[in-house]
């Protein structure tokens, strides 16, 4: 109960923060034709989340928001359902795992209304796309009542380490994304699969969505896999024999990773069962990092057709090497093979971004034929961490968006 407390009174804090600074009038600014055009049907998305983002839990966040993002001609949002541990919406799954439906602040702040399906409807009444993103994939906090309840659940590193510090592994790509440590949930485990499977089938199946989305923790870390369940069905496959010492051993690492593929393979499966036409996304990291640090292999994904859509997480603050990953040979094969659209950075708190990057970095997608941009995240487009104005910002983005795009 005391920890309960102490949660209530740091979010509510939290939220007198973003109250006291976030609330801008809508922009009423005429508008200039823009310089690039963008392709037809561009994607033009964003993320809400609830990291460091207080627009889910004030009461008429998500229907500002989404009166915003209209305005400015935004067609698709990725809204966080799975993080921390907890669904943000009335999951029956949820309640048979954890004992609790959704994430217990918010359901609080929404006098238990199912919060999804507000972001649906408001959504619909306005055109624009919803794809549920599943956050935190297996990442979850060690004291966490999911990796409480189910400790066999969890994967760990040779020397018994059970979480990760985040950052060690993001801050080259998005500043402190997360500042604490993460336990992990094993995605060899059958009882994880079905827990995440699960969720995903709930989302798909009971709410009028267009898909679902992953991203770049739909992995594993490549210093995990050595806890015992991993390790028995390692010995099982290879005669006996225990996994290499070293985590980047090469076979050691296409094991792990092929099982991970395995699964994905079979959420596909699952999916398109029950919704033929569910768009299934993914939100990754460049290739080769993914592989080499999360054990995800999806450059084989895209040539399987495990998934529908890549936006790609192109977090840089130089042109040069924002270009570079644009140009990697496993982007450009998915860009002949599924749409393909550019994450974008448009700041964190430890990282704000000035609107001439992101401007910039919008121009350069449409110059090169992708097949738009989502920003990370709703917070920082035009809210409390900008270096400019929002309402700066967001004739900037008015202009880089006149036209509308379906």
């Amino acid at each position: 109960m005391n920890r309960w407390i102490r949660r209530c009174f740091v979010y509510l804090l939290f939220l007198g923060l973003i109250l006291s600074i976030t609330v801008f009038p809508l922009l009423t600014t005429p508008v200039s034709s823009q310089t690039t055009r963008p392709i037809k049907h561009e994607i033009r998305g964003v993320w809400l989340t609830n990291v460091n983002s207080g627009v889910l839990f004030v009461p008429w966040g998500i229907e500002r928001a989404l009166k915003q993002l209209s305005s400015l001609n935004f067609n698709t949002i990725y809204p966080v359902v799975w993080n921390r541990g907890y669904t943000f919406y009335n999951s029956n799954v949820a309640k048979k795992v954890i004992g609790k439906e959704s994430e217990p602040f918010l359901r609080f702040m929404h006098g238990g209304k199912d919060v999804l399906n507000q972001i649906i409807k408001l959504s619909t009444k306005k055109g624009i796309t919803v794809i549920p993103w599943f956050e935190y994939g297996f990442m979850t906090p060690p004291n966490s009542e999911l990796a409480l309840l189910h400790p066999d659940w969890l994967t760990k590193g040779r020397v018994n380490n059970k979480s990760i510090q985040e950052t060690a592994l993001d801050k080259q790509f998005l500043g402190n994304r997360y500042i604490s440590k993460q336990a992990w949930l094993n995605p060899l485990h059958p009882e994880v699969q079905k827990l995440i499977k699960s969720l995903i089938l709930e989302v798909v199946s009971k709410y009028n969505v267009n898909g679902f989305q992953v991203d770049d923790h739909f992995g594993m870390p490549v210093q995990f896999g050595y806890d015992p369940f991993t390790i028995k069905l390692y010995q099982l496959e290879h005669q006996g024999k225990t996994p290499p010492d070293d985590p980047y051993n090469s076979e050691w690492m296409r094991w792990r990773s092929d099982k991970i593929t395995a699964f994905m393979r079979d959420i596909n499966r699952a999916v398109k069962a029950v919704k033929p036409k569910a768009k299934i996304s993914l939100s990754p990291n460049p290739q080769n990092f993914a592989y080499k640090y999360y054990l995800q292999d999806w450059d084989t994904w895209v040539k399987t057709g495990l998934v529908d859509e890549l936006i790609l997480q192109v977090y840089r603050d130089d042109t040069k090497s924002f270009f570079t990953e644009l140009q990697q040979p496993a982007v450009q094969f998915a860009l002949g093979k599924i749409p393909v659209a550019v994450g974008i950075s448009s700041g964190t708190w430890g990282n704000p971004v000035e609107i001439k990057q992101i401007k910039k970095q919008v121009e350069t997608v449409r110059q090169h034929q992708f097949s738009g941009v989502s920003f990370f995240y709703w917070e920082s487009l035009w809210g409390y961490i900008a270096p400019e104005s929002p309402q700066k910002r967001r004739r900037v983005l008015s202009r880089l968006f006149t036209e509308g795009a379906s």
